[in-house]
């Protein structure tokens, strides 16, 4: 509506809408309305004696000028990538704007951490953008990225560690040095180490009295489904495992993990060969700390980066506990969760898209959730499960996608007394999965799927993530266009297909809270066979009060 009015001016219109609410025979009513602040209705700028009718929202406005479009196209942005003689890879992306985003994506991560105490990722997060060796502490790298009005940040996943910052295009050398001093050359030293074992310490004490509880479920459903390897892994540090990570333990895991082949130097918003070259300045040129001080490394430790495929195992773990720790102070109800997961498909898998979109399909939240058409609220989890059941708080699902295998799960909590008969629903739900799927909701998904993909892409910061993850996966970028398509491509077949093929798997369930009455993981993988996703001993039809 806005650019169609864009070549009238506020003369033309206000003439149009004197013609047409004297020509037309709309709204007779209008006049006889009585209004609550002023007798009279407002006159929009027109004489009131003119105004005797408005016209229809259904009809364009008559006697207003054809509007003039624009027809300009915005240039085709193309991602440029570079492999340094040492492997580092430099990936960009020039846009039009005066700030840029840069960072760094390294393969790294818990999924790596067999050979070291669990809780080297979340150490190094607490201590990113620490003291260097051109920097003496965090603030002063503050102070100096805030000359170009930048800002960082620092997010491990369990295979991906991103270093990160956005400024001003004309700070891009100091923020490539920022960057290559925090990721090659940190000093971690004694002082930082202790203020970050008191912040982990700290994290994993509020942890248990926040009332969302994904960050450690989703470490629970991870161990149930990869026992005691790679993804299993867990990402929060465990308690035990505090005292055990000192400055030598990290320095050793940042060299055999930080090498120049296992990382992506992303940009957008900046010219190619501008950040090449400052990527080889401050990447190349400059050694890491770990190679001009030997003795930061454990000695007899050889490289240890552990490179075996994950193996799904499927499985159970469970907390027996409160959720939260302090409701009653709090107000806020006390919660029993339950994750049940099945093994999904790779990034690099032909499946990924269609698991995609049966993960939108499927959708979910909490039923205190916000928003309307296109916010989720016509998925299966609400329509079926949270605007049925008056004791689920929240069905949400999860597809977890790695480089050489994938989690499917969904997460739903409520009141303990009804554990049971939560996942009673969540597996009846996982069977009807494929269960008549209909053109509209097939429609729904994708087009959904397709906005959210195109509606992030349009930040730069996610941008540059997209860029740095597709380089570090597969060493090149698949741009938006190619994903619109292949969504765009997906049927109710393909949907059926990897519906078969997540139930095909051994489940994997995790559950924290008052969760004495959950079903056994046999009874779950019993149900999940069953054509109409009843468990044993459960009741053909579950009452929607009960």
């Amino acid at each position: 509506m806005y650019r169609m009015f864009a070549s009238v001016s506020q003369k033309q219109l206000i003439v149009a809408l004197k013609k047409s609410c004297t020509q037309t025979k709309y709204f007779n009513t209008w006049q006889r309305c009585s209004f609550s602040s002023q007798k009279e209705p407002p006159s929009l700028g027109v004489k009131q004696e003119s105004v005797t009718s408005f016209p229809p929202l259904t009809e364009p406005i008559p006697n207003l000028p054809k509007a003039i479009y624009s027809t300009a196209k915005e240039e085709h942005q193309t991602t440029q990538i570079t492999v340094l003689p040492n492997g580092l890879k430099v990936a960009s992306e020039n846009r039009f704007g005066q700030f840029c985003t840069i960072g760094v994506l390294i393969d790294s991560g818990p999924r790596y951490e067999v050979a070291y105490p669990n809780g080297i990722s979340h150490f190094l997060e607490k201590l990113a953008f620490g003291s260097t060796n051109t920097y003496s502490s965090k603030d002063e790298i503050m102070l100096a990225l805030e000359k170009h009005g930048a800002i960082c940040d620092c997010q491990a996943s369990r295979d991906t560690f991103i270093y990160a910052a956005s400024a001003q295009r004309r700070g891009l050398d100091l923020v490539t040095q920022v960057l290559g001093d925090v990721v090659l050359r940190p000093q971690i030293t004694d002082e930082e180490v202790q203020i970050a074992k008191q912040t982990v310490q700290f994290e994993l004490e509020s942890l248990h009295t926040r009332p969302e509880q994904e960050p450690i479920l989703m470490d629970m459903i991870h161990a149930a489904a990869y026992k005691s390897n790679t993804l299993g892994l867990p990402k929060i540090c465990p308690e035990k495992n505090i005292e055990k990570i000192d400055r030598k333990t990290l320095h050793t895991y940042l060299k055999y993990h930080y090498i120049p082949s296992r990382m992506v130097v992303a940009g957008v918003g900046v010219e190619h060969e501008d950040l090449v070259h400052v990527v080889n300045k401050y990447f190349v040129d400059q050694k890491p700390i770990w190679e001009e001080q030997t003795d930061l490394i454990l000695p007899n430790n050889e490289n240890n980066v552990d490179g075996s495929t994950a193996q799904y195992t499927g499985g159970y773990v469970s907390e027996e506990c409160n959720v939260p720790i302090y409701a009653g102070p709090s107000g806020l109800p006390e919660l029993s969760h339950v994750v049940i997961g099945l093994e999904g498909c790779s990034h690099h898998d032909s499946d990924f898209v269609a698991m995609c979109v049966l993960n939108m399909m499927m959708g979910g939240g909490g039923s205190f959730s916000a928003g309307g058409p296109g916010k989720g609220m016509y998925t299966r989890l609400y329509t079926n499960v949270l605007n049925r059941y008056h004791w689920l708080y929240s069905a949400t699902a999860y597809n977890h996608a790695y480089a050489d295998t994938g989690l499917f799960c969904i997460h739903a909590s409520c009141t303990p007394p009804h554990v049971k008969e939560m996942v009673e629903v969540i597996v009846q739900e996982m069977v009807a999965m494929s269960n008549g799927v209909t053109d509209n909701e097939l429609a729904r998904a994708k087009k959904q799927l397709q906005s959210m993909l195109l509606m992030n892409l349009e930040q730069r910061p996610v941008a540059f993530e997209d860029i740095g993850r597709q380089v570090l996966a597969t060493g090149s970028r698949k741009r938006s266009e190619y994903f619109i398509q292949a969504i765009e491509g997906i049927s109710k077949d393909d949907i059926n297909r990897v519906t078969r093929r997540l139930l095909k798997s051994p489940p994997c369930m995790a559950a924290r809270g008052e969760v004495k009455t959950i079903p056994s993981l046999s009874d779950v993988q019993s149900g999940l066979v069953d054509a109409q996703g009843r468990l044993p001993g459960s009741r053909s039809r579950l009452s929607l009060f009960r």
